[in-house]
């Protein structure tokens, strides 16, 4: 129900699953295969994967860090799009990306769930975008010494406040991964 007009298609996003970024994250590896089964049935279903990667000063271009990890492998033709903010629309060509596949709705995967997942959750949802967060498909880093919750309990506030967004002429939803209906284009 997106307020976007002529954007009947759902996307697929994977917001910087990258070794740098998940290395010693809550449950990577169980995250990371629940990512590539979605990838596959995106894939499966012609919808189209549109891949997050960010830069920073820990994250430099072209270093091992910085790479997607190992077990998803962008395929020809599917969109990357370079970000240095949490918000994956800002400074981006993400917009463009998604204005050009006809892109109404996002079906939200990656990391780190409060930082750049929230971001692009919001980011989206502000921009006219449907936006849904896969509850078992996001992970982030234990940031307990810097007085944040356990990630855990980081990533549960997310998947439940998610599911309370409400704005005119759009829909936020969190769903397990089993649950995820690619909607118009699959």
């Amino acid at each position: 129900m997106t307020t976007l007009q002529d954007r009947p298609n759902t996307a697929l996003l994977i917001i910087d699953v990258q070794n740098g970024v998940v290395d010693g994250s809550y449950r990577r590896d169980e995250v990371v295969a629940t990512i590539n089964r979605l990838l596959d049935r995106a894939r499966g279903a012609d919808v189209p994967v549109v891949w997050i990667q960010h830069s920073s000063d820990e994250l430099r271009p072209d270093t091992p860090v910085w790479q997607y990890v190992p077990e998803l492998v962008r395929a020809a033709g599917e969109p990357l799009v370079h970000k240095r903010y949490g918000d994956s629309f800002e400074d981006t060509t993400l917009e463009e990306v998604l204005a050009e596949l006809g892109v109404g709705r996002l079906v939200v995967t990656g990391a780190q769930t409060d930082a750049c997942v929230r971001s692009t959750l919001h980011g989206a949802f502000t921009r006219g975008y449907d936006a849904t967060l896969v509850a078992d498909a996001h992970t982030t880093e234990d940031l307990t010494a810097y007085g944040a919750p356990p990630p855990a309990a980081v990533i549960a506030h997310t998947n439940l406040y998610w599911s309370f967004q409400d704005a005119p002429g759009r829909t936020a939803a969190t769903v397990g991964s089993s649950d995820v209906r690619f909607g118009a284009n699959g």
